[in-house]
């Protein structure tokens, strides 16, 4: 267009003034200028034009094609939307879209709303463009979140009455601490739990299946009956289809034992009474026996329904009849179960084991468990590809049925105790079950911050709304800190004790926890939780223990080079050869050994050597010999040898925990 205007100026001129003899360059230079003015005002023209204005310009065309450039705003659009949602998402008025329209859809008939919905996508696409914006294709807002609640995976509907077969009942023995709950289900099974529990004193609950000598089966939960334990009796008590309520003749009905009865009773679970203990001397069956019925259990020799033994677990008396009287209340419930259908059960206990992993007892209560299957727990990943089943004894199975309790091994996460166990069909399946509920969760954990910021909003609010009414009436803009600078700045010296959890099993973990939350915070001094989990100390748990001071001083650290075999008298001893790499080694020192972030050994030294010479202490970056207390202990290349000693700070506390 520039070009052609120079040419067609330049023409006119030379002819009209040829006459005048001009000058050829400047008849040149005149045209040029003119043609530039000209071109320049037709540009300028066509930049004050809005797309609305161009797009009216061009009413002949049925469709505006209009590409908005690249860096703006993306929205999302799906089919049949309505005229309201499109305006939602270009976050604009309804005008604006019923304008657009005009230009998208000319030749249509159609009358629009807000409801209006347009089945033609181009028709949708064209009015996002003309709106300066670019689309993408996205999945109905409506539809994604009824997807998403559809992604949980729930227990089946009850089974149809032809499916039912007999299955063992599950009896929890439950009762106060000290009563023989443990000694009993001992005689009954013919082993000795009780000496390898810790004081004598249950602190998980023991699951196991005991085959009787009628040859029926029976399922045995033992729970714990220290008060600090009320958490795992309650889960007892709702896994179970009958109590035995055991009750020492000597001290009769105690703080437990009524909320073991409590328990039962919330819990819908019929009550059957052991009274322990009857060997001793002067014991009073009847007197224990009205103690019962004070507390709503009245026994059959009182005219009640409740049946009570009296029983010596340590003597092995009278069991055959406990035996009997379960027997016979098991076949008057007429427990059945689906062995067919997708298992179903419930966590009674979780641990991490340091030679095969994560692991769980489970009690099927419905279906048949397998090696291979696929199972979900809880609301962490905690789900599961079975790699193996093992019983209480140690021993493997290929399948668990109903009312059978199994350690399941192959957890990604460890599932807490309670969950819920399911089976679905695949792990793609369980994967998406997990996803949904660990998204679920954040929302839960979301919408509880907010509550927190939400009020914290507030607080800060009432003070800044004081901090203005006192600057208003002193007539300052800002209000001086009252006295030195360094006050501004708050150091809290208050006195605080800093604490990690770690259990063998996830039930002792939470009764430790519980118990830890009655504390008082207006004590004088406080209690900070720094870290809980299951399983045993590992090298990051000594980490955290120092970054909150722990009592617990390094002294130096070294590493493993080898292990030597070395002659002492006719005997052969492992030494480890080591470099010591931060601080120094003191012979009268502790020592734990590191190994793949586990501690291996923990104790002390029977010899500290440089060269061939027994020394008191190895400075940094020197090798020498260490021999351990524990001959039998072996070292390998790369552990890590951690020199330490205990500070002991002793403090006192008014707190009552309780028991």
């Amino acid at each position: 267009m520039y070009r052609s205007a120079c040419l067609r100026l330049l023409s006119l001129k030379f002819i009209k003034e040829s006459s005048h003899r001009c000058e050829p360059y400047k008849l040149i230079n005149d045209a040029v200028k003119n043609a530039r003015t000209l071109s320049l005002s037709a540009l300028n023209y066509k930049k004050r034009k809005s797309p609305e204005e161009r797009a009216v310009e061009n009413q002949g065309r049925r469709v505006i094609r209009y590409a908005p450039k690249a860096g703006t705003e993306v929205v999302g659009i799906w089919r049949n939307m309505t005229v309201q949602e499109i305006a939602d998402v270009l976050k604009k008025d309804v005008d604006h879209v019923f304008k657009a329209l005009e230009f998208a859809d000319k030749d249509s008939e159609v009358v629009y709303t807000r409801n209006t919905v347009i089945h033609n996508p181009q028709i949708v696409r064209d009015v996002v463009k003309i709106s300066g914006c670019r689309f993408k294709i996205i999945a109905k807002p409506e539809d994604r979140i009824e997807e998403e609640e559809n992604k949980d995976a729930m227990p089946a509907p009850p089974a149809p009455p032809e499916a039912l077969r007999p299955r063992p009942p599950v009896v929890c023995v439950m009762g106060h601490v000290d009563h023989g709950k443990t000694t009993l289900l001992d005689a009954l099974r013919d082993t000795s739990v009780v000496d390898t529990e810790f004081g004598g004193i249950t602190q998980h609950i023991g699951a196991f299946e005991v085959q009787l000598s009628s040859g029926d089966k029976v399922t045995f939960l033992d729970t714990p009956g220290h008060a600090a334990f009320s958490a795992m009796r309650s889960r007892g008590a709702q896994a179970t289809d009958i109590v035995v309520l055991v009750v020492a003749a000597d001290d009769g009905v105690m703080e437990q034992t009524v909320q073991s009865i409590r328990m039962a009773r919330a819990a819908n679970v019929p009550i059957l009474v052991a009274i322990n203990k009857v060997d001793k001397p002067g014991v009073n069956i009847e007197r224990t026996m009205k103690s019962l019925a004070q507390h709503g259990v009245v026994c059959e020799a009182l005219g009640g329904d409740v049946q009570a033994i009296a029983v010596s677990a340590l003597k092995k008396l009278h069991l055959d009849t406990l035996v009997e009287a379960l027997t016979l209340q098991a076949q008057l419930m007429d427990l059945r179960a689906d062995p067919g259908d997708y298992v179903e059960g419930v966590v009674i206990e979780s641990q991490v084991d340091p030679r095969t992993g994560k692991q769980a007892t489970v009690l099927v209560q419905r279906g048949t468990l397998r090696r291979g299957c696929v199972i979900v727990a809880g609301t962490g990943w905690g789900e599961s590809k079975v790699r193996m089943l093992k019983t209480a004894e140690g021993g493997s199975v290929e399948e668990a049925g109903p009312s059978a309790p199994v350690s399941v091994l192959g957890w990604r996460e460890l599932p807490a105790a309670g969950d819920l166990v399911l089976e679905v069909p695949s792990e793609k399946r369980a994967n998406e079950v997990m996803r949904w509920r660990h998204s679920q969760r954040m929302k839960e954990k979301q919408a509880e911050d907010l509550e927190v910021i939400t009020a914290k909003e507030a607080e800060h609010k009432a003070v800044y709304k004081q901090q203005l009414q006192q600057k208003r009436a002193i007539g300052r803009f800002r209000v001086k800190p009252k006295g030195p600078r360094d006050k501004m700045i708050q150091h809290d010296d208050h006195p605080t004790l800093s604490v990690i959890v770690k259990g063998d099993v996830d039930g002792s973990v939470e009764a430790i926890l519980d118990i830890l939350e009655t504390y008082d915070e207006h004590q004088t001094v406080r209690l900070d939780l720094v870290h809980f989990g299951v399983g045993q100390v590992t090298h990051n748990d000594l980490e955290i223990a120092q970054a909150f001071n722990a009592e617990e001083e390094l002294i130096g650290e070294a590493k493993v080079l080898q292990q030597f075999l070395v002659s002492e008298g006719r005997k052969k001893v492992p030494v480890a050869g080591c470099r010591c790499t931060k601080g120094t080694l003191q012979r009268q020192a502790l020592y734990k050994v590191i190994r793949n972030d586990q501690v291996v050994y923990q104790g002390k030294l029977a010899s500290m050597k440089h060269l061939k010479d027994e020394v008191a202490s190895i400075k940094n970056d020197t090798e020498c010999g260490l021999r351990f207390d524990d001959i039998n202990f072996a070292v390998e290349p790369g552990d890590v040898i951690v020199c330490y000693k205990l500070v002991d700070v002793k403090h006192t506390t008014q707190w009552d925990p309780g028991f």
